[in-house]
Order: C-alpha cells, then structure tokens, then sequence
C-alpha cells in the first residue's frame, strides 16, 4: 500500500509539474486534433495513390535494369499493397508534419513556456538570413542527395549486385516490393546524410559546441556516418563505403567552412 500510495503522490506531482501541465494540454490537444490528423492521413492516402503509382513505374524503369535483370510480383496484391504502403506514408507525412508545426507554434503561447521564458529572460528569436539560409541549404542538400542515389549510387550498386549473382550462375529476378524499397532507402539514406554540414554549420555557429570537440570525436562521427550506411545499405563494403563517404566528405567540407568564414 505504501508503495501505491508514493507512486500515486510522485505521479499527482509530476502532473502538477510545468511539464506535467504541458503533458496534460498536449493530450488534449491531440484529441481535438484527431479527427483533423485523420482526415489529413486520409486526403494524403488518397492523393498519394495515383502519385505512388506513377513513382513505381518511374522506379522500375528497364532503363535503369543492369542486364537480364527482371523485376517480378510474387502475387497478384503485391504491386497495389505497394501504392497502398507509399501513399499511406504520404499521408502520415502530412498527418505528423501538420501536428508538429501546429504544437510548435501553440507551445511557445502555451503560459508555461511563457514564463520560462520570462523567468530565463530569454528573447524570442525572430526569422533571420541566418534561418532562411540554412532552410534553403537544408532543402537543396536533399535533392542533391537524392540526385547522388538515383543518378550514381543506385545504378552501381545494381550493376555490382547483379554481375556478382550472375557470377555464380544465378538468375536475377528481384521482387517489385524489395527492389522499390531499396532504391527508396538509398535515396533516404543520402537525403538525410547530405545534411551533415547544414547540422554542423549550426552546431558550430550557434555555441552547441566547439570545433576542438568535433575535431576531439571526429573518429565517433565517423564511425557514425557508418552506422547509418550499414543500415540503410545493403550488407557489403561497396554499398558501406558509397553511403557513408559523402558524409564524412561533407562533415569535414563544414569544419573548413567553419574556419574560413568570419564568426559573428
């Protein structure tokens, strides 16, 4: 019973908390917002349905196909529960992307947050060059990543993938669904790895950290760039090695960068 009643007693204290008064309004606020997240998955899911389609078909081009290479279906739902998955996450996208600018902009006019800010004497930071650029920056990184994936390292890793299995007397015939999804992940991996200098640029420029310490860890970022090349590739060195340079390349582009251009 003694054990209850604490329990209850740090839980009634954390709900009285400022935090747990953020808790508490987010809740609610999420279930006035339900009906809108759906209805914004549902428009996303239906909208996204012809869209998947015509990115399917741009994907599985014979063009792109390295030599006696076919893509299969092994059946007869296969290809629609594929634009059913694509459109579904278009529509999550838009669900999530709409909940999270919203809870953004009503928390900082939540009272809490505003007397923390008032308590810290904190000014609230207005749109700058700064922001706009690094935006812009953001944004153009990922379509050149996507633009390295679809142009360079997917049609070589296809080339060295099916001449490997032809070598050993294999035929090459690959799945609708697990062909898409790794040409997709390819394109993800580098859309997110071509931000290294955007997140380093701020990093460094907004006083999160110094370039001593990323100089200090540069093997950990290293190896991390790695990490994320293991998971998005497929598990040998080549696809390894084409993942993750590119990062590292850029990471240590930003740290000259950094040096280079006057501080202020």
């Amino acid at each position: 019973m003694a054990s209850n009643t604490s329990l209850e007693d740090a839980v009634s204290e954390l709900m009285d908390s400022p935090g747990g008064e953020l808790l508490s309004a987010a809740r609610i606020h999420l279930r006035k917002r339900a009906f809108a997240l759906f209805g914004l998955f549902l428009a996303g899911l239906i909208a996204g349905f012809p869209i998947a389609k015509s990115i399917i078909k741009w994907i599985i081009d014979e063009q792109r196909l390295p030599d006696d290479v076919n893509v299969i279906v092994t059946s007869p739902v296969e290809f629609i529960m594929l634009q059913i998955q694509l459109s579904a996450s278009f529509g999550l996208f838009l669900a999530f992307g709409f909940l999270i600018i919203e809870a953004s902009l009503k928390g900082v006019k939540h009272p809490v947050v505003k007397a923390r800010v008032a308590e810290l004497d904190i000014k609230a930071p207005r749109p700058s060059m700064t922001l706009i650029l690094s935006i812009v920056s953001s944004i153009g990184l990922a379509v050149l990543g996507i633009i390295y994936a679809w142009e360079l390292l997917t049609p070589m890793l296809l080339e060295y993938l099916s001449s490997d299995a032809q070598e050993a007397g294999l035929s090459t015939q690959w799945k609708l669904g697990a062909y898409v999804g790794f040409v997709l992940n390819l394109a993800i991996a580098s859309a997110i790895g071509f931000q290294a200098p955007v997140v380093t640029m701020l990093a460094l420029r907004v006083g999160m950290v110094d370039p001593k310490t990323l100089t200090t860890y540069r093997k950990h970022i290293w190896f991390s760039s790695f990490v994320l090349g293991a998971m998005f590739s497929p598990p040998d060195p080549l696809s390894l090695f084409l993942v993750a340079l590119p990062i590292i390349l850029l990471f240590e582009i930003s740290l000259i960068i950094d040096r280079v251009l006057p501080k202020r």
